[in-house]
Parts: C-alpha cells; sequence; structure tokens
C-alpha cells in the first residue's frame, strides 16, 4: 500500500472547516457528508468533511488526499460516525482492495474532480484504465457497511 498525503494549506483547511461546519449543522454542498472518527492516540471523535459517492446502492468514502489522519483512525477504528451532530450514527467500513479502485475513482472524479483536481496524484476523468490502476494504492477508498 503506498502511503502519499497531500497536506491541505491553511487556506484549503479553513474552507473544509466551513463545509465541515456546514455539513455538522445538516447542510450538505455538493455530496459532502460530516463524519467524525475517534483518534488513535487520544480517543476523541475528530471531524472531518468528505464527499459521499453512491455507486449501484453502496455507499464509499474517498480521501483523494492520500493517507491523511481521519484516514489512518479509520482504519484502527474500522467505524466512523458520520451526519449532522443531532442525528449521527456509527458506520462500519472496510478498505477496497486496489484493483476494485479504478471504476470508483473514475467516477468521483466524474463528479469532484473540479473539486479535487490537485490532490489526485495527476489523475483525471479522462485517465487510463492503467493510470488509474498505478495510482489507485494511493488513494484510501472505504465502503460503507449499513
Amino acid at each position: 500500500m503506498s502511503v502519499r498525503y497531500d497536506q491541505p494549506t491553511p487556506a484549503a483547511r479553513a474552507v473544509n472547516e466551513l463545509f465541515r461546519l456546514l455539513a455538522e449543522a445538516g447542510i450538505s454542498v455538493a455530496g459532502t457528508v460530516a463524519v467524525r472518527v475517534r483518534g488513535r492516540k487520544t480517543g476523541k471523535r475528530r471531524g472531518v468533511v468528505v464527499n459521499l459517492l453512491t455507486v449501484d446502492g453502496r455507499d464509499y468514502l474517498v480521501s483523494p488526499r492520500g493517507t491523511t489522519q481521519w484516514v489512518r483512525n479509520a482504519r484502527a477504528a474500522g467505524a466512523i460516525e458520520m451526519g449532522p451532530r443531532w442525528r449521527s450514527h456509527e458506520v462500519r467500513i472496510t478498505e477496497v482492495a486496489d484493483d476494485a479502485k479504478p471504476d470508483l475513482l473514475r467516477r468521483y472524479l466524474d463528479r469532484w474532480f473540479w473539486e479535487v483536481k490537485g490532490h489526485v496524484d495527476g489523475l483525471t476523468p479522462e485517465s487510463s484504465d492503467a493510470e488509474m490502476s498505478a495510482t489507485a494504492p494511493s488513494i484510501p477508498v472505504f465502503e460503507l457497511l449499513r
């Protein structure tokens, strides 16, 4: 598994925090959802906003920035809490195998490339299957188990 982390700039952190607060209040912007994950060391819940990808009735979370802190925490916990604060619920997760990621990444990029174009390790919606497969190990994808 490749380890890549595209750290956000202070401006990106501020924008992400704004979208997280909106998602926590129940306002989704372009498919965003509030996610909270228990920290590996502190045990405290940490919040982040992510795009929820639904394919054939199954929900996925993609981390275009790579192996971020929320990804590390989610892997350790095996579950996330998602939704607005007043009606959040815990959801078990499983990581998607690298060979199953290219189709999911293509669908993700078709919808959110305008938002994540600088953070997907050079991929575009027009990237070849070979490019998608080569980059897939550096982009964590989780399926939500409901």
